[in-house]
């Protein structure tokens, strides 16, 4: 996957640098066409001179220092870049990252590439664990970099414990097979619903349900690494979409939502309904608030449009994933639901179990198909439930083709 790929390797200065010089022998091995960037202080481990052998390629540490006087060279090497990886990643690196600060070479190359960035932290064990650090991290994976997870073992300052650099030949592989993972579903499109809704009472109540919309958020940025088309419409929730890729519809009410789903379902390939969508709406929906009054209160309701039910009747050639929340005996009303409602999979969730269901970062879930196999993904967070899932959909997409 990286044959002929264009791949700048920024070096910080730790003294993990030392490592960093194997990375680009790899990397040029793999068939990449590799560009070095070192800051100062990595100057102070590993000459320069050693990565241009290496990489056979002029190495940059000074963003004064133009090469060639036609161009200028920050912006240059950012534009050239398909991949950047920071090998290793200082916590000062990833500090200034995180904050946008543009004082070398490599910051501000970085701020103007539009590449593919790999982070592989290299660090004391006490440092990698600080706060600060870890909320940079989290900062940059949620602007779409990617993390090679340093290991854990004997450091150069003494301690043991988590923070050395990951090998050079696990961070080829790992930044490989996710450049495979984007060419998986390259051209395919996806639609996919997530959240709640909510259904007006008078301008100040509504009812709704505790859904946060992290599971189907985690669906659409997984299906975006993977390459797909990505149109993700959402109830109203906290979540935040930063993935260029994901084109986001919002939508409050049961009716807004199977509009949007409606409307783009014709042109998917693959449609994946996470909402919780209300079953019930209001009959009457008052235009002032609603005063108290003595005695009991009795609100009529109506049927919401059964949004996968509809799908399901129209479908040609999509493949449509449902989902079912359940509190008692899930597997068969799951089962029920995929055959009732023309899925071609849907993936059931206890809610009661500890570790899954609503407002959660983790899940449980049993996955099954139109061919009632069941797989089971045990407790992960779910972001890696996600992953799971289109990995499934996506092996029974392939048996249908076979």
């Amino acid at each position: 996957m990286l044959q002929h790929k264009n791949i700048v390797l920024g070096v910080s200065g730790g003294i993990a640098a030392y490592k960093a010089c194997a990375l680009t022998s790899k990397l040029t091995q793999a068939g990449a066409n590799v560009q070095v960037i070192m800051t100062k202080n990595a100057t102070e481990f590993v000459s320069p001179l050693t990565f241009q052998a290496l990489s056979r390629n002029p190495v940059y540490t000074d963003t004064f220092d133009e090469k060639d006087f036609k161009k200028i060279a920050h912006i240059d090497v950012a534009d050239w870049a398909d991949i950047f990886v920071i090998a290793p990643a200082t916590a000062n690196i990833l500090a200034k990252m995180a904050n946008g600060i543009a004082d070398d070479m490599l910051t501000t190359a970085l701020l103007a590439t539009l590449a593919d960035i790999y982070i592989a932290p290299a660090m004391n064990v006490n440092m990698y664990s600080h706060p600060a650090v870890k909320h940079n991290m989290q900062l940059l994976a949620d602007r779409g970099c990617h993390f090679i997870e340093p290991g854990a073992g004997y450091l150069a300052c003494g301690w043991i414990g988590k923070g050395r650099l990951e090998e050079p030949e696990s961070i080829v592989d790992a930044i490989s097979r996710h450049q495979q993972k984007k060419q998986i579903w390259s051209g395919k499109k996806v639609l996919i619903s997530a959240g709640p809704t909510r259904e007006k009472i008078d301008p100040v109540r509504f009812f709704t349900n505790r859904s946060s919309g992290k599971m189907g958020f985690s669906l659409a940025k997984e299906a975006a690494q993977m390459g797909a088309e990505v149109t993700l419409v959402a109830g109203p929730v906290s979540q935040e979409t930063k993935d260029k890729k994901i084109r986001r519809i919002d939508v409050e009410t049961a009716e807004e939502m199977n509009q949007a789903m409606q409307r783009e379902f014709p042109i998917q390939d693959i449609v994946i309904k996470a909402a919780a969508v209300a079953d019930y709406r209001p009959k009457i929906v008052y235009n002032q608030k609603m005063k108290k009054k003595p005695g009991e209160l009795r609100i009529e309701m109506e049927r919401t449009t059964d949004i996968l039910q509809q799908l399901g009747e129209k479908k040609e050639n999509q493949f449509l994933v449902g989902f079912a929340a359940e509190t008692a005996d899930p597997l068969a009303y799951g089962k029920e639901k995929l055959k009732k409602k023309h899925l071609d999979a849907i993936v059931v969730n206890n809610i009661a179990v500890d570790g899954a269901g609503f407002e959660k970062d983790t899940n449980i879930v049993t996955y099954i198909n139109k061919n009632m196999e069941e797989t089971e993904i045990p407790l992960a967070t779910k972001a890696e439930v996600a992953n799971q899932i289109l990995s499934l959909i996506d092996r029974d997409m392939k048996d249908e083709l076979n």
